[in-house]
């Protein structure tokens, strides 16, 4: 028996995973200890040692502690018998009853055992699961099952036995039993629970609900990083994935990991009736080129030489863990579409009497779930070439009056050539300071009303100028020197950046001609493809494709008109579609002038249709700013970068794709996606419908083929496979929902629709409420096995906090009703169809940290685990404010530092300096926490650096928000998305709202059950809706008002 605990920390008993939808146990919920607001005049507040009064207060304090939101399912230490250690504490085990009387009218027991139905034995020939395997189970699938156990056959190698294994080193240390918390020792209590016991919220105003009752998001969030702290995830054996903002270590056993690709089931039901009987979407979100954590393996690069990689003749599938070896290895069966093909002669191996290939472990294609596979020339469309990085720089008046070119060009300088903390080697050594692949090349062009070429050839002294004037047919005036080494020609390129900004000093041209000079940039990238870099920070009003003030603010009904969302010129349109058939992407960094008007929505076309990103900066002040634009310059340049790139998604017969969300171009339904540029931070939604039944005895698989340039020049085809079980009752299927896929999808899918139909802000906002209600109503209907009073709404263990999500969705700047600039909404809706399950979760809940109370041991590395010992996060919402508190509230595009008006004089000199005693004093553009000799500042310069590790794309800088100083605090507020703000209701309305929403859906429903069959239902859904929304407003005024205790004090 191989030893496993380099990848699972067993430690003894019973491991609970939340991931595993078939424990047997059910955690009580984590204690809470309500934080004390610190001593103004004190700075032992925020950590400091603490008197013995103090000391005493505290321990009092934990001996009141109360409990504290929805039970996180399971993330914690080893549960079941005891361990050998200190004595625990002497807290009884929570039972159901006891939970729910402490909960008050949020019942949060699971339901009794006795209503369960006994599970429903699997055939054989389901290769990622087995329902009947014990819960924790963490020995890897190694193709030989267990005694007893029919056997399977896909998986059939032990990844972790091959030569060297994933991990060069041990991942994670094994886990040291340490003293349980009364919720620790509350959560070995052994109830068995035969399904996920939903979470109930008493809405019905009759029994006093207190707001910490709600599900809460930090608590999910956190106490499942505790967890994987200390765990890996293995991809083929936990079924539901960690929440998207938990950093994790995957072990690939032949099924991609949740980074790369998250389906909304992984356990799907058969029919398109049971599909709909969740509400749910089936959905599957890709980001093929996700960065990998350290501790987790590189992707395997397999080169088959000219004759490529295996692949199914009927559907093109390429070769994969999951597909079948017959016939003594002469033939293949495709997981996909069940052909059996010939096994290429080069390509074959013996197999072993249970049909294995003695080779399998050699094989990363058949062990792991995501590959790269190096392609021969039938697959290159031009010669594959190094990516050539075009920087193009804006040089107009107001680009040099703002700081921002002289900003811009810091920004390249840093991202070419900056060392990163560790980085050694002299001058002299390029390869230790090489931020771009070897191959890649880099050119400059500026522009204002006339574009400007530069030769940087390593041979000259300094770089040449050439001026291109024509902009009505713009061509490229230089041969040779344009793409240049950027290490050989580091003295040239240093030279010209710096020197930038002093050349256009005095020629201060007004109007940009950005569509000229994006014309001739690809023209300069047209037989290579590559990617642009394009400052802009005026509105472009000379030339051909010249833009007008479009929005002037002033809008009927407060909402703008969705003239303004898009772009009908037919130019700037034609232009994107150029590029992506050429291979070409562009990043946009825009600024805007005192916040005015850059049309967003016909420039930033450009780059959402090729793949790329805009970076916007409303108001850009350069002392502010500067930072957070060269790290998102670097982070531009330097993160993994495709080009010329092909998608193209296949499902299991039975399945098809219904349709695609993200940056691309699809010239008609069922082609290849076509991407100018991709990169490590895109993600795709793909939704699918049947065309048939599936066979429950079989898994439903999932293939993702992107076809790419890499930036080094290699033409690749990186594969992502993904497996789900199907099941005929619907209702094994609620238990494995991936939360993070649900609202992800969904989120893309209504900036889609905003996008390209005809519907309105208002008609978005009403169908995510109207999709937040059938999924609560369907799950309520369809899959209790107990009934549960009509006061109470019930949600499922897997969606807690599904409806929180919605209503920061309603909330965010893309969908949010009343008065908004239609740049700021454009590019956050198009973000929002770009961005993954990680930096969508940060928008739309941000972490809330507060630093005024950090314990000593917070900040620092825990030296059991050697990880970061985080300080907990709170709810968004203001009435978690304490007066004297200090807070980070960071969601993934901007991070502020809160301060409320009585904050410490102490705790600000600790985090500042000694000359910094007071709010007025600090600097208003600080955008970085100084290097101090401090304990808080060391803790909090660690936090902000973890913060850093998991985001988007996006740099991560302070920006100070002041109470009753900065107009920040306005952003502040926004973000505190619990609250009644953003033109909708506080998270506890909400809740009261959804819930009328479902007591009439399901009351409506039972009604015409009795007169109508199941096809006319669905004729008459829509009056349903017409008739909730009246009764709705006849009843929400007198619900609401008995919950006006819950809205937190607004300011």
């Amino acid at each position: 028996m191989a030893d496993y605990t380099m990848y699972h920390a067993l430690g003894q008993g019973e491991n609970i995973d939340p991931n595993d939808p078939r424990r047997t146990t059910q955690p009580a919920p984590p204690q809470f200890q309500p934080p004390v607001a610190p001593n103004p005049y004190q700075p032992t507040g925020y950590g400091g040692p603490l008197s013995p009064a103090q000391q005493q207060q505290q321990q009092q304090q934990q001996q009141q502690q109360q409990f504290y939101g929805t039970p996180s399912p399971g993330y914690g230490p080893p549960q079941g018998q005891p361990t050998p250690m200190s004595p625990m504490s002497p807290v009884s085990p929570m039972d159901d009853g006891g939970l729910a009387a402490q909960m008050g009218g949020m019942t949060l027991g699971a339901e009794p055992a006795s209503h369960g139905t006994a599970r429903r034995k699997k055939k054989d020939r389901h290769a990622y699961h087995n329902l009947d395997a014990p819960a924790g189970s963490s020995q890897p699938f190694n193709g030989i099952p267990p005694a007893g156990t029919p056997a399977t056959a896909f998986l059939s190698g032990d990844p972790s036995l091959a030569p060297g294994g994933q991990f060069p080193a041990a991942v994670n240390p094994q886990f040291s039993p340490m003293p349980a918390s009364p919720a620790e020792f509350g959560a070995r209590s052994g109830m068995t629970d035969t399904f996920p016991s939903p979470t109930m919220v008493s809405a019905s105003g009759q029994t006093k609900v207190s707001p910490d009752e709600m599900p809460s998001v930090p608590l999910s969030r956190d106490s499942a990083q505790q967890y994987f702290l200390s765990n890996v995830y293995p991809t083929f054996e936990r079924l539901v994935p960690p929440p998207a903002t938990v950093s994790f270590v995957a072990f690939d056993q032949g099924n991609s990991s949740p980074k790369f690709a998250r389906l909304t089931f992984t356990n799907i039901p058969a029919t398109a009736d049971g599909l709909k009987s969740t509400g749910l979407p089936l959905g599957l979100l890709l980001q093929p080129l996700a960065p990998l954590q350290a501790g987790e393996a590189e992707i395997p690069v397999l080169d088959f030489g000219d004759v490529g990689p295996p692949r199914c003749h009927r559907c093109r599938a390429y070769i994969n863990p999951f597909m079948m070896f017959r016939s003594g290895g002469n033939k293949f069966v495709c997981n996909l579409c069940n052909y059996a093909n010939d096994t290429p002669t080069e390509y074959f191996c013996a197999t072993s009497p249970q049909g294995i290939r003695v080779d399998r472990d050699q094989r990363p294609e058949l062990t792991r779930g995501t590959v790269e596979f190096v392609v021969p020339k039938e697959y290159w469309t031009k010669e594959p070439v190094g990516m050539r990085y075009l920087f193009v720089i804006d040089v107009t008046q107001e680009s040099f009056n703002k700081g921002f070119l002289e900003a811009f060009c810091d920004g390249i300088l840093a991202a070419l050539y900056s060392a990163e903390e560790g980085e050694g080697g002299q001058d002299g050594d390029s390869e230790v300071k090489r931020k771009i692949p070897a191959g890649a090349k880099v050119g400059f062009v500026t522009y204002d009303k006339e574009v400007h070429f530069y030769n940087v050839s390593a041979g000259l002294e300094q770089a040449q100028m050439m001026i291109m004037p024509d902009i009505e047919e713009p061509f490229v005036p230089l041969s040779e020197g344009l793409f240049v080494d950027p290490y050989e020609s580091k003295a040239v390129i240093t030279s010209l950046l710096t020197r930038l900004p002093q050349m256009f000093s005095n020629i201060k041209n007004p109007e940009p001609a950005l569509l000229s000079t994006l014309n001739s940039a690809l023209e300069a990238l047209e037989k290579t493809g590559g990617k642009i870099f394009c400052s802009v920070s005026a509105l472009s009003t000379w030339g051909p494709g010249r833009l007008f003030m479009r929005d002037d603010g002033k809008h009927a009904g407060g909402e703008p008109d969705k003239k303004l969302f898009s772009t009908e010129h037919p130019a700037w349109r034609k232009i994107g579609e150029k590029m992506v058939s050429l291979g070409v992407g562009v990043d946009f960094f825009m600024a805007a002038p005192s916040g005015g008007y850059l049309d967003l929505a016909t420039v930033g076309f450009v780059s959402s249709t090729t793949g790329g990103e805009t970076y916007y900066y409303p108001n850009f002040i350069a002392p502010r700013d500067n930072t957070k634009l060269s790290l998102e310059i670097q982070h531009s340049v330097r993160r993994e970068n495709g080009y010329q790139a092909l998608m193209k998604v296949r499902c299991s017969t039975g399945l098809q794709v219904s349709s695609y969300h993200g940056n691309f171009i699809q010239h008609t339904f069922g082609a290849d996606l076509e991407i100018g540029v991709i990169d490590a931070d895109k993600a795709i939604g793909v939704t699918f419908g049947y065309d048939g039944k599936l066979d429950s005895k079989l898994d439903a698989h999932f293939q993702a083929a992107l076809l790419y340039t890499t930036a080094a020049g290699q033409r690749r085809v990186r594969c992502c496979n993904i497996v789900a079980g199907v099941s005929e009752n619907v209702k094994d299927t609620v238990k494995f929902i991936d939360q993070d896929a649900v609202y992800t999808i969904l989120a893309k899918e209504a900036s889609t629709r905003l996008a390209t139909t005809s519907a309105t802000l208002k008609d978005v906002r009403l169908g995510l409420t109207e999709k937040t209600i059938d999924v609560l109503a369907g799950y309520r209907k369809n899959f209790l096995s107990q009934a549960h009073p009509p006061g109470q709404l019930v949600m499922p263990e897997r969606l807690k906090e599904f409806c929180m999500y919605m209503l920061a969705m309603i909330k965010c700047r893309a969908f949010k009703g009343g008065n908004e600039t239609s740049d700021r909404r454009v590019h956050e809706m198009r973000l929002i169809r770009s961005m993954g399950a990680l930096e969508l979760s940060l928008y739309l809940y941000p972490r809330m940290i507060p630093i005024h109370n950090l314990q000593p041991e917070e900040g620092f590395p825990d030296p059991q685990t050697g990880h970061l010992k985080m300080p907990p996060a709170i709810r968004a919402s203001f009435s978690r404010v304490e007066p004297g508190g200090v807070y980070i509230v960071d969601n993934g595009q901007q991070c502020l530092l809160w301060f409320h008006a009585q904050t410490s004089p102490n705790l600000i000199q600790d985090l500042f300096g000694e000359d910094k005693n007071s709010l007025q004093i600090l600097d208003a553009y600080t955008s970085t926490v100084p290097v101090l000799e401090t304990h808080l500042n060391a803790q909090v310069r660690n936090v902000i650096e973890f913060l850093r590790t998991m985001r988007g794309s996006k740099g991560l800088t302070i920006q100070l928000a002041r109470q009753g100083i900065d107009g920040a605090e306005y952003e502040f507020a926004r973000m505190l998305v619990e609250d009644r703000n953003n033109e909708a209701q506080s998270y506890v309305d909400w809740l009261v709202h959804i819930h009328k929403g479902v007591q009439l859906e399901v009351r409506e429903r039972r009604h015409h059950a009795s007169k109508y069959d199941l096809t006319d239902f669905f004729a008459i859904r829509p009056q349903l809706s017409g008739q909730r929304k009246r009764e709705d407003a006849g009843e929400s005024s007198s619900a609401l008002s008995q919950f006006t205790g819950l809205r937190p004090n607004y300011w």
